[in-house]
Parts: structure tokens; C-alpha cells; sequence
């Protein structure tokens, strides 16, 4: 999406609290918290409250939903089970495992003892594989999303819209977590950020399709690239590069950016972080 006004912007913003918490928010704010989320936010906008008390409320919001994960399991406790994983070989390629299981096993075999053996056999690896792979990821993946959440220069959505995970610097963001295509130059990668997000774009999925603005974190380990996954788990460094990159960056028409899909185009916000090791 282009660029969003500054009242477009705080609507978002305010659509992504759920109805409960935004009826707290206007009671808060000494505004009748009756009727719909549309109607609430109309409320809240005719009254212009400060933004920083929204911000404040989000905030604090989003880390009472931190504290509840850490009282299941703490930051450092998980780190600990993130190091415990040995090898990264996904075995089943991502989203396509009941493709597989159909093509290799339900459809080929057709006697009851050898299904069973070649389960056991293979399946059974490939599905152990897979899971280590995307539990992994996702525990990564959320220790990242609650630190760059918690900067001072970014706000958290506290409501699941498709699209939309963060607001920085008045816009908002589907962060995305990756790393480096195995097909795409590095080197290329490094010099021109902004096409590898053109060229992220342009080939994703037709069924994960979306031209929403997004903020790219890609991992890469310059000597194997293989090893990048491990980077991941660096904490200490991918958080210092996250830091770092809210510190300065800001988004501006400059980081507009034009691509093309299904013979559409589409015209979108985006930014790009590459931690390097």
C-alpha cells in the first residue's frame, strides 16, 4: 500500500486493539466505550487524543501478552531449547507434506505391512525432521518480533490483521523473518536491497499472496550460507543489528516500491534489514 496519512494511520492503529481492550482504551480516555469497534474509534478520533497515550496503552498491552509466554517458559530458558537443535534439514519440503504422504505412500502402496515398514522406515524421519525445522523457526522467529515489538520507535498490533504486525515511523508493516533465497546473489543482495524485496515479491506464493508493506529481516551467513539458520539463534547479534536499524532508519516515498505479479502491478512500502555473519 502507498504511503498512509497521519489520521489513516492512527485508524489502523486503533483497529488493531481488540473490542475489549479498546473499550478500556475510552474509558481511559473519559469516552462513551458503548457500540462497535467502528463506532469507538470514530469517538476516539473526533476527540484527538494524544498519540502517545495510545501508544502507551498498546505498549503495555503487548507486554502483558509477553509476560503471560514467559511465565510458561522464560527468554533464557527458551534460548537454551533453541541450542539444542543440532541440524536443520526440513526432509519434507514446507507445505507439502500431505502431498507427499498421498503421492509416496497412500497412492503407491497397496499392502498394509509395507505402508507400515515405509513409515517406519522413512516417514517417520522426514516428519521428526520437519517439525524440529518449523518449531524452530517459530520459537526464533517469536523471541525476534517480541524485541524489534518493544523499541521505543515501534509499535505492536495486539490484534491478528492479516498484513499488518508492527507500525514504524508512522506506517504499517508485515514483518517478515527469512532467510536469504539459495537462488539470489548475496553480493547483489547486500548492494541493492531493494531489489531482492522487488524480487520477494514478485515470487511468492499465488496462495500467500500480498502486496501489503512489509519489513524484511533476512539472515545470512556470508561464508555458509547453509548455516544461516544458526544465525537465527544468535540473539545477542541479530538483536544489536535490530537496534541499530530502528535507531537510524526512518520511511519516506523513498522506500516505495513497484512489482509486478499474475501480470498486475502493485505499488507498496518497504524495508529491508540483512544481518550479515
Amino acid at each position: 500500500m502507498p504511503l498512509l496519512s497521519q489520521k489513516e494511520f492512527l485508524n489502523l492503529k486503533l483497529s488493531c486493539i481488540p473490542l475489549p481492550q479498546l473499550k478500556i482504551l475510552a474509558r481511559n480516555l473519559g469516552i462513551n466505550d458503548t457500540g462497535s469497534a467502528t463506532e469507538i474509534i470514530k469517538r476516539i478520533l473526533v476527540k484527538q487524543p494524544k498519540e502517545k497515550t495510545i501508544d502507551e496503552f498498546i505498549k503495555q498491552k503487548y507486554s502483558e501478552r509477553i509476560q503471560e509466554r514467559r511465565a510458561i517458559i522464560s527468554d533464557e530458558d527458551l534460548k537454551e531449547e533453541l541450542l539444542k537443535v543440532k541440524t536443520f534439514s526440513w526432509g519434507v519440503v514446507q507445505g507439502q507434506l500431505d502431498q507427499k504422504i498421498q503421492a509416496e505412500y497412500v497412492r503407491r502402496i497397496v499392502r498394509y505391512e509395507d505402508l507400515l515398514n515405509s513409515v517406519k522406515a522413512k516417514l517417520h524421519d522426514d516428519v521428526t525432521d520437519y517439525v524440529i525445522c518449523t518449531w524452530f523457526n517459530h520459537w526464533t522467529t517469536v523471541l525476534i518480533e517480541e524485541h524489534i515489538s518493544t523499541h521505543l520507535k515501534v509499535i505492536p498490533t495486539i490484534k491478528n490483521i492479516k498484513g499488518i504486525d508492527i507500525f514504524f515511523d508512522s506506517q504499517p508493516f508485515d514483518l517478515k523473518i527469512t532467510y536469504l533465497p539459495r537462488e539470489y546473489d548475496s553480493t547483489e543482495a547486500i548492494k541493492n536491497p531493494s531489489e531482492l524485496a522487488i524480487w520477494m515479491y514478485e515470487n511468492q506464493g499465488a496462495q500467500r499472496f500480498g502486496a501489503d508493506n512489509r519489513l524484511f529481516v533476512v539472515l545470512l551467513d556470508k561464508d555458509n550460507p547453509e548455516k544461516s539458520w544458526e544465525l537465527k539463534r544468535d540473539f545477542n547479534l541479530v538483536f544489536q543489528r535490530v537496534d541499530n536499524f530502528f535507531d537510524r532508519e526512518t520511511v519516506s516515498i523513498k522506500d516505495e516500491i513497484v512489482f509486478t505479479f499474475g501480470r498486475k502491478t502493485y505499488t507498496t512500502v518497504t524495508k529491508v534489514l540483512i544481518i550479515t555473519k
